[in-house]
């Protein structure tokens, strides 16, 4: 893959999750949730893109609507579960990505607010059509995703860079 292609990163956060009796990182989904993780599962899928790599944030809820999400995609990516996805900022989001292998093409991100959608508002230097105006009215609810691009290698993504080329929220 020449790094001159371009890239394409989906970040989408965890779907609703419920509020029982334990830690935050052992949260899982409510019913609504599993609900929002398959429908966002269905229209990533109707992206058509194949991704090559999947990174996750460990916390149950992440790792559920990941499980859930990708029962709707026509080929599973290789999944790698990274601690350092829960409770990232923008900053600790990018150098998790800067170290993805520039053989992956195409990556999506399971993670967590408010790490996600400021890593979107971070990444994006220019937005086609709506996106951004949608994305700044709605914010990033559970489940929602942005689906963003750029050209070169994964060592360079950083503020700006990206374009953002759609956004997608349950409900909208």
């Amino acid at each position: 893959m020449s790094v001159a292609e371009p890239r394409r990163i989906v970040l989408f956060r965890h779907a609703k999750a419920d509020w029982p009796q334990v830690s935050d990182h052992e949260r899982p989904l409510a019913d609504r949730g599993r609900k929002e993780a398959a429908e966002a599962g269905r229209r990533l899928a109707d992206t058509g893109i194949a991704f090559d790599l999947a990174l996750c944030s460990t916390a149950v809820r992440t790792r559920e609507t990941w499980k859930l999400a990708v029962q709707e995609f026509p080929q599973r990516p290789k999944t790698v579960y990274e601690e350092r996805i829960y409770e990232a900022s923008p900053g600790e989001l990018i150098a998790v990505l800067n170290e993805t292998p520039d053989d992956a093409q195409n990556l999506l991100l399971i993670g967590h607010n408010p790490g996600v959608q400021g890593l979107a508002d971070i990444l994006a230097g220019t937005a086609d059509g709506d996106a951004r105006d949608r994305m700044t009215r709605r914010g990033f609810p559970a489940a929602a995703f942005a689906l963003l691009s750029f050209t070169g290698s994964w060592k360079s993504l950083e503020p700006g860079v990206a374009t953002l080329g759609d956004y997608w929220a349950p409900t909208e």
